[in-house]
């Protein structure tokens, strides 16, 4: 059954081709910014599917320029302690459901355009009415990163419930169902939810504005540090005034020395090496506030989104860390207090739920990773949130990465202001489990 012809046309792609039949509501959004929506009800001419790269696909991949044979790849894959078979399985599972998403859409008289990650552009975008990520929320960030304009919808859904999260996904029962998700978009049933977003603006001295695409690649830091130079051909540059970058983080900024922040040594011996820790030194700003000089193992700036993220699992407390807190409280102060497992786990519950914040809230939380405080070098404040954070470098192999995706250089007189602005708000939806 097709629906189509009683509902109103969502967002078509591009102001030119917008026509009397996508009307416009005025969203009133955090802080009481006024925006533009799309109209109740979704129905989309174009849509485009973003799918990942499994496993599989990539192992493939990685191994293809060594001519290895499906046999080959099976028997390497065995001395690594990876099952093909299972691979093979998952890919089997996100296969099928991919194929079943495309074909609801095509049901329904939708023209869809099936792209894999590493062809995903800026044209398939502007092409597409809304954007379908097909994978888990690694996908779904991706997917998000190309897309500009802030009345595009972007909706993800889990393609391999049992082995991703998909906290950016619909609801898990809509992998297998997705024509009921669809019968609920078309009627309205859903709220829009607007993902503030992170945008930033480079200056200083020694800047590179090309970037590096982390998507569907896993890299050593000399892998990464060679895809920096190799994808920059001109000499470092300075720039005078904030240069606003192409991409905004929908769950977090990291500025760190190269990824696992460590450098390789020689040593006299042959073929042996030895890694010494390398802390990334930057001077920090806090809404406008004064400079301080930190040390640390990266700076991670999240929205509301991100919060749950890689923010969480930098700030959560253990539950033995709670309950040594409470112990020594108890000590201190001569305290009758009953700890018991109720209490720890309570507390543990409610401390880490304070983590977390609403992805419309248009404010950042700022974490400062395991910082180094002696004479020298401070961290007043290890965690906050804040709506700007500006950083100056002092770091000799450093990045800052947006997403897990996007990687530019930030060494030694490069400045960033991070900040947010409401034209960034992703257009995502909510539906009911």
């Amino acid at each position: 059954m097709n629906l189509r012809p009683r509902l109103l046309c969502l967002v078509c792609a591009g102001a030119a081709r917008r026509s009397p039949c996508c009307p416009r509501g005025i969203f009133s959004g955090p802080g009481g910014g006024k925006r533009p929506v799309p109209a109740e009800g979704f129905s989309p001419r174009k849509v485009a599917v973003v799918v990942k790269t499994t496993r599989y696909e990539f192992e493939q991949q990685r191994y293809r320029y060594a001519g290895l044979s499906e046999g080959e790849l099976r028997e390497l894959l065995a001395l690594k302690g990876s099952s093909y078979n299972g691979l093979l399985h998952r890919h089997n599972v996100h296969s099928e459901n991919v194929e079943h998403i495309v074909q609801c859409l095509r049901n329904e008289g939708i023209e869809v355009q099936l792209v894999k990650r590493r062809d995903y552009d800026e044209e398939t975008v502007r092409w597409a009415d809304a954007i379908i990520s097909a994978g888990g929320d690694g996908t779904m960030l991706l997917a998000a990163s190309k897309v500009q304009d802030r009345l595009k919808p972007v909706i993800g859904v889990n393609t391999d419930p049992d082995r991703s999260e998909g906290h950016l996904c619909l609801p898990v029962r809509y992998t297998r169902s997705f024509p009921e998700a669809l019968k609920k978009l078309y009627r309205g049933e859903f709220r829009w939810q607007w993902r503030q977003r992170i945008r930033l603006y480079l200056e200083g001295t020694g800047i590179n504005l090309t970037p590096v695409d982390l998507h569907d690649q896993q890299l050593s830091v000399e892998q990464h540090t060679k895809a920096h130079i190799s994808q920059i051909e001109q000499k470092p540059t300075s720039v005078s005034w904030p240069h606003l970058l192409p991409v905004r983080a929908l769950n977090e900024v990291f500025i760190g020395e190269s990824l696992s922040s460590r450098v390789n040594y020689k040593s006299c011996k042959p073929r042996f090496t030895f890694s010494l820790h390398r802390a990334s030194y930057y001077e920090i700003s806090i809404d406008d506030g004064p400079w301080e000089k930190q040390k640390s193992s990266g700076l991670n700036v999240c929205t509301g989104t991100g919060s749950k993220a890689w923010s969480y699992n930098i700030n959560k407390m253990a539950r033995q860390s709670v309950e040594e807190i409470l112990s020594i409280v108890r000590s201190q102060k001569s305290l009758n207090l009953p700890i018991d497992e109720d209490l720890i786990q309570l507390v543990t519950d409610k401390y880490n739920d304070s983590l977390v914040y609403n992805p419309e809230e248009p404010k950042m939380l700022f974490s400062v990773r395991e910082p180094i405080v002696n004479r020298v070098f401070s961290s007043s404040r290890q965690r906050g949130l804040t709506s700007k954070v500006c950083v100056r470098s002092r770091c000799w192999d450093a990045c800052m990465v947006i997403d897990g995706g996007t990687s530019f250089e930030f060494n030694d007189g490069a400045i960033v202001s991070i900040v947010m602005d409401a034209q960034d708000a992703l257009c995502t939806v909510l539906l009911d489990e």
